[in-house]
């Protein structure tokens, strides 16, 4: 993913919600910055992300994101 299109996603996931974690990591697989998402995440806190997320892939480029949801145990029967 680049710029426009890895903060998009980003909106996206949290939309979706149940989501503890995003990671984003460079090409090569390095991580480059992981956040923490809860229930209680501000629009203040989440705008400050997603700017450093933007910017930070302008100048790396291609990225991709790790994801960690929340599963219900009735999810996994």
């Amino acid at each position: 993913m680049h710029g426009k299109e890895l903060v998009n996603k980003i909106k996206e996931l949290v939309e979706e919600g149940n989501i503890n974690n995003i990671t984003i990591s460079d090409k090569h697989g390095k991580e480059l910055m992981s956040f923490p998402l809860n229930i209680g995440m501000v629009a203040v806190v989440l705008a400050q992300v997603l700017a450093a997320a933007g910017a930070m892939a302008i100048f790396v480029g291609e990225c991709s994101l790790i994801i960690k949801r929340d599963v219900d145990e009735e999810e996994i029967k």
